[in-house]
């Protein structure tokens, strides 16, 4: 549809349809315009932001308390 077929049928509409047609080409506009404001993310922008403690990759200890005494089991020593 051309421009100036685009206006005739606008123009042949009553004046309510009309104003429902501009209130639709500002929804467009702000729709277009929050989509381009969306940045895309860098890779590695959070490096150097985030710190793991020296013993993350260690086994995990589970606590447990029986007969009121703790006891600490390593993860790949856990008994079932």
């Amino acid at each position: 549809m051309t421009n100036t077929s685009l206006k005739i049928e606008i123009d042949s509409l009553p004046m309510s349809l009309q104003k429902e047609v501009a209130d639709f080409v500002a929804f467009l506009k702000m729709k277009s315009k929050n989509k381009s404001t969306i940045k895309h993310r860098e890779f590695g922008y959070a490096k150097g932001k985030i710190k793991l403690s020296k013993d993350f990759d260690e086994p995990m200890a589970f606590i447990f308390f029986k007969d009121e005494k703790l006891t600490i089991k390593l993860a790949d020593k856990f008994e079932k």
